[in-house]
């Protein structure tokens, strides 16, 4: 499993990804972050699923752009890499069932192009069709989940700075990778404003922000104990008197 977010507000695009890789009980690190920066020409792409086919399909789409292809929309990239993705389902998917592998590769690809008007975020199926997330779906996560979204849908709008995407976005990731062991440090992060061709990219580690991990769990913790509790009473003034219970 994985863990890739990809947040888009007014000012830009964050990305993040983790790099644990699972398989049976060996755990490695890979970077799950493939960035193509150019003469306006920026975007990432982020995926989860099948490494060898995650792998097969960003080779082929890499070759497509060093033999020339071009494009000057992300939406017209989103299709090229999608066409890869099929291609890859052609030619694996009928060995992979046969030993019981699911070919299951989502993916993520955010940036801008020289004819966007603005920065795009899509979402791509692993039967190679798309969604363009909108101002009513400002993220998307691929791979684990459930458990990061909460903090996310309560807290990002379209005009949410991209200091605040970041910071929510590594809550969400830090609430997963504490109850999922196949998500982990560290984490790879792409920040992209608006209108600028210049993607970037940091790598944290966990001595980088955990920190960060422990004070909002502390917040958590005094949050939870500010809570009123005057409106549980009404429940629990059901339960019986101790001295009527053991009579």
């Amino acid at each position: 499993m994985t863990y890739c977010l990809a947040i888009k507000v007014k000012e830009g695009l964050v990305a993040i990804a983790d790099t644990r890789i699972t398989s049976g009980t060996d755990t490695t690190q890979k970077k799950k972050v493939y960035i193509e920066q150019r003469d306006k020409y920026s975007l990432f792409i982020m995926t989860s699923g099948l490494r060898s086919v995650r792998d097969k399909a960003v080779q082929y789409f890499k070759e497509l752009l060093e033999e020339g292809e071009t494009h000057n929309k992300l939406y017209k990239a989103v299709n090229a890499f999608g066409a890869q993705v099929k291609r890859v389902a052609q030619e694996d998917r009928a060995e992979l069932e046969k030993s019981g592998l699911k070919f299951n590769l989502h993916t993520i690809i955010g940036g801008q192009l020289k004819d966007d008007e603005e920065h795009k975020l899509f979402l791509l199926y692993p039967e190679g069709n798309w969604v363009e997330l909108g101002e009513g779906a400002p993220f998307v996560i691929i791979g684990n989940s459930g458990h990061g979204k909460a903090i996310l849908n309560r807290t990002l709008t379209s005009d949410s700075s991209m200091q605040l995407a970041l910071k929510t976005g590594f809550l969400s990731f830090d609430s997963t990778r504490a109850s999922a062991n196949d998500v982990d440090f560290p984490i790879d992060v792409a920040l992209y404003q608006n209108n600028t061709f210049s993607m970037v990219e940091h790598r944290y580690g966990k001595k980088d922000l955990e920190h960060i991990s422990d004070q909002w769990a502390e917040e958590l913790k005094k949050a939870l104990d500010n809570i009123p509790e005057e409106w549980m009473s009404s429940a629990f003034n059901k339960l019986p008197i101790p001295n009527e219970a053991t009579l």
